[in-house]
C-alpha cells in the first residue's frame, strides 16, 4: 500500500487507516465478536493498514485490549494510535462521558494504555477532549511529557464531536482556537476530525489550517457511517444502542431521501470497473484532498478492510471529482 508521512516528524503510515471503535463500542454491538475482530486487525495489517486507531474510553478499555493481542505479536508492522481523557460512567442505556483533562490522570491513563496494548510506546497519543475545567494548555503540557519520556512518539488533537456552541459559528471554530493555544506549548503531530463526501466542513478551515502547518489530517469516519457504502438499507433499522438509531440523518425518510448521493458514487465506481465499490470511490476522494490526509475507516469484518485497503490505489479523474463535486447536499441535520 502507499504510505504516507504526517505530521513534522514524519509518521509514516499506511495511506489508509482503521477504526478499531466499532469491534467492541457502539454500532451493532450483536455482531462484536472478538475472535473475528482480531482476525479483522491481522488482515488490516496484512493488506498494508498499518494505522491503528483506538482509545481508552472504546468498551471501556476493551479495544485497546483487544489492539494489544495483535500489537503482541506484530508490533513492527503497526503505527498505533489511541486518546485519554475522556471517561466513561453509567448513565443507563446511554453512557455518560465527561472530560478529564488533569494532568495526573491524563499520565496515569498513558501507563494503563501502554500496559493494555501490550507496547512500551504509543505512536500517537491523543486529546480525545479538552476539559473544560482544566486549561488545555495543562493537559497538552502533561503530555508533552510523556512524549520526553519516551512513552509517546507524537501528539494529536481529536476534534471527532467538538462542535461549534454559537449559532451560525464555524463547525471548527473552538477546535482551531484550542490548536492556536496548544501548539505554542508542543508540536501538533495530527488532528483527527470527521471528513466524507457527505460531511465536508472541515473542508473550510479545519484542513486548510493542518495544511498550512505540517499537520497530518486523519479523517475519521470517510464513509459516512457507514451510509456511503450503499450497503443500509433506509427502513432497515438500528439496534437500540446503536448511535445511528437516534441520528437524524439516519431516519428512513433521510436515508431515502439521500440516496442521490450514494448513487453518484456508484456511477463513478462503474467507470472503474464492475468490482470498484461506492466506500472505495468515497475513500479514494478523500485520499485526493492531500497527501497529509489518512482516512480512518471503522469496520468490524475483514472483507470490508480488505475492501477499505483497495480504495488506495484507485485514481479518481477529473471527471469523477467534478460530479462527485456537484453531488446534492446531504439532507437531514448532523447532530
Amino acid at each position: 500500500m502507499e504510505r504516507r508521512t504526517i505530521g513534522a516528524t514524519a509518521l509514516d503510515v499506511g495511506a489508509i487507516g482503521l477504526g478499531c471503535m466499532p469491534m467492541s463500542w457502539a454500532y451493532s454491538r450483536s455482531e462484536q465478536r472478538g475472535d473475528r475482530s482480531l482476525r479483522t486487525v491481522h488482515a488490516a495489517l496484512d493488506a498494508g493498514v498499518s494505522l491503528l486507531d483506538t482509545a481508552d474510553m472504546y468498551g471501556p478499555f476493551t479495544n485497546e485490549l483487544l489492539v494489544g493481542r495483535v500489537l503482541k505479536e506484530r508490533r513492527s508492522e503497526a503505527f498505533v494510535s489511541t486518546k485519554c481523557g475522556l471517561l466513561v460512567g453509567d448513565g443507563g442505556e446511554r453512557r455518560h462521558v465527561v472530560a478529564n483533562g488533569r494532568p495526573g490522570y491524563v499520565r496515569r491513563a498513558c501507563d494503563a494504555s501502554l500496559r493494555r496494548l501490550q507496547t512500551d510506546v504509543i505512536d500517537l497519543y491523543q486529546l480525545h477532549r479538552a476539559d473544560p475545567e482544566v486549561p488545555v494548555e495543562e493537559t497538552w503540557g502533561a503530555m508533552a511529557e510523556l512524549v520526553s519520556a519516551g512513552k509517546v512518539r507524537a501528539l494529536g488533537l481529536c476534534a471527532v464531536g467538538a462542535r461549534a456552541v454559537r449559532r451560525g459559528a464555524d463547525l471548527h471554530e473552538g477546535t482551531i482556537r484550542q490548536l492556536d493555544r496548544i501548539q505554542q506549548v508542543f508540536p501538533v503531530a495530527a488532528v483527527e476530525a470527521e471528513l466524507s463526501v457527505w460531511s465536508r466542513e472541515a473542508l473550510v478551515r479545519l484542513l486548510p489550517w493542518c495544511t498550512a502547518r505540517g499537520v497530518g489530517f486523519l479523517a475519521a469516519m470517510p464513509l459516512g457511517n457507514g451510509y456511503l457504502t450503499g450497503t443500509l438499507t433506509p427502513g432497515g433499522g438500528f439496534e437500540p444502542d446503536d448511535p445511528r438509531a437516534r441520528h437524524p440523518r439516519f431516519t428512513a425518510e433521510m436515508m431515502a431521501a439521500n440516496q442521490p448521493i450514494v448513487a453518484g458514487l456508484r456511477r463513478v465506481a462503474a467507470r472503474h470497473g464492475e468490482d470498484v465499490t461506492p466506500a472505495q470511490v468515497a475513500l479514494a476522494w478523500v485520499l485526493g484532498l492531500g497527501r497529509h490526509v489518512v482516512p480512518v475507516p471503522g469496520a468490524k469484518r475483514e472483507r470490508w478492510v480488505v475492501e477499505n485497503a483497495g480504495a488506495a490505489a484507485l485514481r479518481l479523474t477529473a471527471q469523477d471529482l467534478a460530479e462527485i463535486a456537484g453531488l446534492p447536499a446531504p439532507r437531514g441535520s448532523w447532530d
